[in-house]
């Protein structure tokens, strides 16, 4: 990861009674996390507060929050064998209907980590609120090792 530029975030704890992540068996499910990076959340509607490169930017930030929490679980990410499932949900203005476009942005991040290993089956959606106004949440389900 230091080798393309990336650095993880803090990690960001739950904000209600759960866990970041689950282990079973050789599946991780990774919950919901926003566009968090130390102080920095992206907040607001994309399509209307945000523009779809913003809300990319968003879902990038959104994917490298979920690996630090599985770095954090696992102690690193060699374990990471596979990518499996990505869910993605968009704070969208009405009318705005580019919700695969902006979750590129962590599917494209993943891809770039990981290789073939991080492409995975998806979903994106648009929603009309998220919590605290997040750009997005999204979650994943990844093999390990």
């Amino acid at each position: 990861m230091r080798e393309l530029g990336f650095t993880l975030p803090p990690v960001f704890p739950p904000a209600g009674n759960y866990l970041g992540c689950v282990v079973d068996g050789d599946l991780v499910h990774v919950g919901g996390h926003g566009p968090v990076n130390g102080d920095r959340i992206v907040t607001g509607k994309v399509g209307a507060d945000l523009t779809l490169e913003q809300g990319r930017e968003a879902a990038r930030m959104a994917a490298l929050s979920m690996l630090a929490t599985l770095s954090a679980e696992f102690g690193g990410l060699d374990r990471v064998s596979r990518v499996v499932k990505l869910f993605g949900m968009v704070n969208c203005a009405p009318g705005f209907n580019r919700t695969p476009a902006v979750i590129d942005g962590a599917s494209d991040l993943l891809v770039e980590i990981f290789g073939d290993a991080g492409r995975h089956a998806r979903s994106a959606v648009g929603m009309a609120e998220l919590p605290f106004d997040i750009a997005v949440e999204v979650e994943m389900t990844v093999r390990i090792a």
